[in-house]
């Protein structure tokens, strides 16, 4: 205890330039230590003094309630603004082009020029580095992204990432201002994250001669694949009542499609659109067969999904890459659906729902196999055989059961691929806790998901992120 003013005045430190005279003037008496008489000398017992117990007042349940309310409505409007800050306004038949139209792709004299343009097996062809990769939805370019990546990175290449997302603004047709760090005049080697194709903006960035590489899909299957990945963004679909929702939507689409709707674009002829393209253009419209000539002038192969094995022996030539370049595991894939798979009628109903793509996928599925001719019918069997060896090889090597497994059973957080909204659908793979230092690296780059290969690449990712981190908090 203080024992007067001045003690705790010096205490707190508290000393005025009158100090001296108000401690003359006021001094206040000490404080001594008082303690109570004992309760027998007053004659009172301790339960005479005890105070009677209160009954808790029950707690409202509208209450919590109400704070859960008021809580998931800030929550949601926060959200609702974060969505619209990083997601740009829809313009399907705009495409706008960056200022810098005059400052094309100029590579220092530093910077290793393209590689030979034709290969072929002769032994005098090198390896091609700077290529365009123009990611589709829905059609293993998961998996054929993560061989670009591992290509890049074992080479030392430079990519063009997007700047706080994992696509270019998708889905606005692609700028170059998107790219991160980007600046007039800058030269890429890899570009391969989705966008909306704008062909012109791209070229910008990479040297003449680089290769443009795309994969598609049955478009049938491709929109099976879509409504069930994508159904919770797209409102359109909230309003489908049975258990086999997309049977609900196939049954008469036009209902319910409206093609101004919010992320409608998933739900019919979504190549078409990924190309940068007009998805609603009448199938009778003779620009729907000039747009999938545009397509053949402009890719120098376009790889087909159900034929992923044999595209990749055609990647592989055309690229002048080794067998190890292009082995890969299958990646961001859908656990099986409850709901069974489109088929008979329902299959024919989706793919005249999605004509303009059932189009586009003729076309290019007749090409692949005159590009399978000429390539070889024998020796497309041997090499496609080659590359199933080794991918096996590598399954028995890196993956922990050897097989995926669902996303709770995954034990690494860094081996965890992005889930759509409301459901955790997507496999991942355990890596095997003892592998050779041989085959280490190599093999937790094939298992790594999109996400976590960017970051790790360099890539700027804030707002993909947050995102996440939100989620994970709202367990959505």
């Amino acid at each position: 205890m203080f024992r007067g003013w001045g003690k705790m005045l010096s205490w707190t430190g508290q000393k005025g330039p009158d100090w001296q005279l108000r401690m003359l003037v006021c001094p206040l008496p000490p404080v001594r230590h008082w303690r109570p008489p004992p309760l027998r000398l007053l004659g009172l017992s301790e339960s005479t003094l005890r105070l009677p117990e209160m009954p808790l007042l029950p707690k409202k349940p509208w209450e919590s309630q109400a704070k859960g309310l008021v809580l998931g409505a800030l929550c949601t409007s926060f959200l609702l603004l974060l969505y619209s800050y990083v997601a740009p306004p829809l313009h399907p038949n705009m495409a706008f082009t960056t200022s810098e139209t005059a400052a094309p792709c100029s590579p220092a004299p530093s910077e290793p020029g393209t590689a030979t343009p034709v290969n072929g097996s002769a032994g005098g062809c090198q390896p091609r580095r700077d290529i365009v990769f123009m990611k589709t939805h829905k059609t293993a370019s998961s998996t054929l992204l993560n061989i670009l990546f591992r290509f890049g990175q074992k080479h030392g290449l430079k990519f063009a990432f997007p700047n706080g997302r994992n696509d270019f603004h998708y889905p606005s047709f692609f700028a170059r201002s998107l790219v991160q760090d980007y600046r007039p005049g800058a030269c890429f080697n890899i570009i391969c994250n989705h966008m909306r194709f704008h062909y012109e903006e791209v070229r910008g960035l990479v040297r003449p001669g680089a290769a443009f590489i795309t994969v598609i899909r049955d478009p049938a299957r491709l929109f099976e694949s879509s409504f069930h990945y994508f159904g919770s963004v797209v409102p359109l679909t909230w309003k489908l009542s049975s258990r086999d929702k997309l049977a609900e939507f196939l049954q008469d689409p036009d209902r319910y499609y409206d093609p101004s709707g919010y992320n409608a674009h998933y739900l019919r002829n979504l190549l078409f659109f990924d190309l940068g393209y007009d998805s609603g253009l009448d199938p009778g419209s003779p620009r729907v067969q000039e747009h999938i000539l545009e397509v053949e002038r402009r890719f120098h192969l376009v790889l087909l999904q159900e034929y992923f094995d044999e595209s990749l022996v055609l990647l592989r030539e055309l690229l002048c890459w080794d067998l190890e370049d292009v082995l890969y595991f299958k990646l961001n894939a859908r656990r099986d659906s409850p709901v069974p798979r489109l088929s008979g009628e329902l299959y024919r109903r989706a793919t005249a729902w999605n004509l303009l793509d059932a189009r586009l996928y003729h076309h290019f599925n007749a090409s692949f196999w005159r590009k399978v001719e000429a390539f070889g019918r024998e020796r497309m069997v041997r090499e496609v055989a080659e590359l199933r060896q080794a991918n096996e090889r590598m399954r028995r090597i890196c993956i922990d059961g050897g097989q995926a497994v669902d996303a709770e059973a995954i034990q690494d957080s860094a081996m965890q691929p992005w889930q759509p909204l409301g459901v955790k659908s997507i496999l991942g793979y355990n890596l095997k806790k003892s592998i050779g230092p041989h085959h280490e690296q190599l093999c937790r780059r094939m298992l790594t998901p999109e996400i976590q290969y960017l970051s790790d690449l360099g890539a700027n990712l804030w707002v993909t992120k947050l995102w996440k981190f939100l989620r994970d908090c709202l367990r959505w």
